[in-house]
């Protein structure tokens, strides 16, 4: 972050990536700490996950395979229906338990990512145990701004089903029209549920490096954004497909490669673990870099002195009063 601020607002896509790429090779050390402390655990469960699911549901697809071939009423019949309702009870226990983990993990990264590049904006020192002592005190407000999001997508979610259903009652979805607006509706709703993502995905830098968080660092993330929605969108767009691309490879060379041998398997789940653990470290580093280009679009002054404090304060340093406080203080005596 060696630019000076008027110039990172004219910062594009390509632009993003190379200051990203600088400062990841810059401060390997910090980095490939947090990669090997958090980010690989994250990718870690992410694919897991992908591989535990098949195999519970290749187990259940077994068994109602055996269930059809069972006459109804016997006593056989009634044991593998138990079975497989203890089964889905499990795959269900399982999402539940995985969801919860993957959250604080990726709560954890965001803290750890975007308060190391703030210290290396505001050139504090920084260590990987420095950083590790901050992130439960950053998380906390990360999970606010988090509920919010979840609530928010929540409710768009069930305004979306609400008008789908009334779509497909009145326009009848099986005549040609009816299947163009629908695909249209379609489109509307990823584009918005997009939108909503990107807002929270900023919302968490804001949570981080400003006094606001919850709905109002949702708030202010969405008047940042604005007049950067196209390098924002880009950024998202790519990294989404990247993330695809290797969830898919890992789905088609991994998981469902049994003609393969163990070695071959392994050696290519290495090779996606490696892939998504450095795409979700650049996606933070670029997300944080995001913030500062739209920090500067909108010509909002980022003064390092404040934002040095505004750091400091979760370690429990001294933060200086500030001139008002001192005229406040003064003013009560």
């Amino acid at each position: 972050m060696d630019r000076e601020q008027e110039e990172i607002q004219f910062l594009g896509f390509f632009g993003i990536v190379r200051e990203s790429y600088s400062i990841v090779t810059s401060w390997r050390k910090i980095f490939s700490q947090l990669l090997v402390a958090l980010i690989i655990p994250l990718s870690f469960i992410y694919l897991a996950q992908i591989q535990i699911t098949q195999l519970l549901i290749a187990k259940i697809a077994t068994n109602e395979d055996t269930l059809e071939r069972t006459p109804e009423g016997t006593r056989s019949y009634d044991r593998i229906s138990s079975v497989i309702s203890s089964e889905w009870t499990e795959i269900l226990l399982f999402k539940i338990g995985y969801l919860l983990f993957f959250l604080i993990l990726v709560l954890l990264s965001t803290s750890a990512v975007v308060y190391t590049i703030a210290c290396i904006y505001t050139a504090k020192e920084i260590t990987f145990e420095k950083v590790m002592s901050v992130v439960p005190k950053v998380w906390k407000r990360l999970m606010v701004t988090f509920i919010c999001n979840f609530v928010i997508v929540f409710a768009y979610n069930i305004v979306a089903l609400v008008i789908a259903v009334l779509a497909i009652i009145i326009l009848q979805p099986s005549t040609g029209v009816g299947e163009t607006l629908l695909l249209f509706y379609l489109i509307i709703y990823f584009v918005g549920l997009m939108y909503i993502t990107m807002i929270w995905q900023l919302a968490s830098v804001v949570s981080v490096l400003e006094e606001s968080y919850g709905v109002n660092a949702m708030s202010k993330s969405q008047t940042l954004i604005k007049g950067k929605m196209g390098v924002s969108v880009a950024i998202f767009f790519v990294l989404g497909l990247c993330f695809v691309g290797v969830e898919v490879a890992f789905k088609i060379f991994v998981v469902a490669a049994y003609e393969k041998g163990l070695g071959y398997r392994v050696g290519l789940g290495i090779g996606c673990l490696s892939l998504m653990s450095i795409l979700m470290l650049f996606g933070l580093v670029m997300q944080t870099i995001v913030y500062f280009v739209c920090k500067s679009y909108h010509h909002e002054n980022i003064d390092k002195s404040a934002l040095a404090n505004h750091l400091g304060e979760y370690l429990g340093e001294y933060v200086p009063l500030k001139s008002k406080d001192v005229q406040m203080e003064q003013f009560e005596v």
